[in-house]
């Protein structure tokens, strides 16, 4: 008996092999859409996806800052100028004050003569009087130059007696200069006034007078020369009579002392 000839089945080539399992791409309870493929694509493609992509963002504009104007600068620049202005003069002061010792010259009305003092044929009253004044500068460092155009005036009560001017002179460091001013005037109805000093020389055994002067002088601070500024001084004079031709004694004196720019 002929062998019987073993037939062993031959795979088939064509017949689609079975595959193992591959591992889900997107985990198990999550959703996956087209979009989120055409992100991935893009991704690794190098080009990169933003969500806002295609929608339109609004733009916040920023209000400009208000320009300040031009009042509130110039005011500004106008502050900060008088500031360092008086920063300056307060240090220019503290030098001087540390490096001069400034002191106020000091005035007194020494002796008051009358030469005339008569009521004329038309009422009204004429006045001459020659005033002594004492001029003290107690200062080491420091000089005065009394320059032209003082007034001195001689008042009584609202009404002006005479008037009259200082000399120009150099007054040196600490020196006392005597000077005799001459003063003149004329008071136009003067009958009641001449009446009025009579009775209070009698009631009251004196006479108030009020003398002014306004001198223009210049300082000078070793060998600097400094503008012209005015020195104001006003004395109160308690004299015991105002009569002709006669020294009237000067009961009491005060004087106050002022610097006018």
């Amino acid at each position: 008996m002929a062998d019987h000839q073993k037939i062993h089945p031959v795979q088939d080539v064509e017949a689609v092999q079975p595959h193992a399992p591959e591992a889900p791409l997107v985990p198990r309870g999550s959703s996956k859409s087209d979009k989120g493929d055409q992100m991935g694509r893009e991704m690794e493609a190098g080009q990169y996806y933003s969500p806002f992509q295609g929608r339109s963002i609004p733009v916040m504009h920023s209000k400009p800052p208000k320009k300040r104007s031009c009042f509130r600068k110039c005011l500004c620049w106008t502050i900060c100028l008088l500031l360092l202005q008086v920063i300056v003069v307060a240090i220019t002061g503290g030098i001087i004050y540390l490096v001069f010792r400034p002191k106020l010259p000091k005035y007194t009305v020494s002796k008051l003569q009358i030469t005339q003092f008569n009521l004329n044929d038309d009422q009204s009253l004429s006045a001459t009087f020659d005033v002594s004044i004492t001029a003290r500068n107690p200062n080491k460092k420091i000089g005065i130059y009394y320059e032209g155009g003082s007034r001195i005036n001689v008042w009584y009560t609202n009404t002006k007696l005479c008037e009259g001017g200082l000399p120009k002179f150099y007054q040196g460091h600490r020196n006392t200069t005597e000077l005799v001013v001459p003063l003149s005037g004329q008071t136009q109805d003067a009958n009641g006034l001449l009446t009025t000093l009579q009775q209070q020389q009698q009631q009251t055994g004196n006479v108030p007078l009020t003398l002014r002067v306004r001198q223009p002088v210049r300082i000078k601070l070793g060998s600097l020369k400094l503008p012209k500024i005015k020195f104001v001084v006003r004395c109160r004079l308690l004299v015991d009579s105002l009569s002709e031709n006669n020294d009237i004694r000067i009961q009491s004196s005060s004087c106050k002392f002022r610097l006018r720019l």
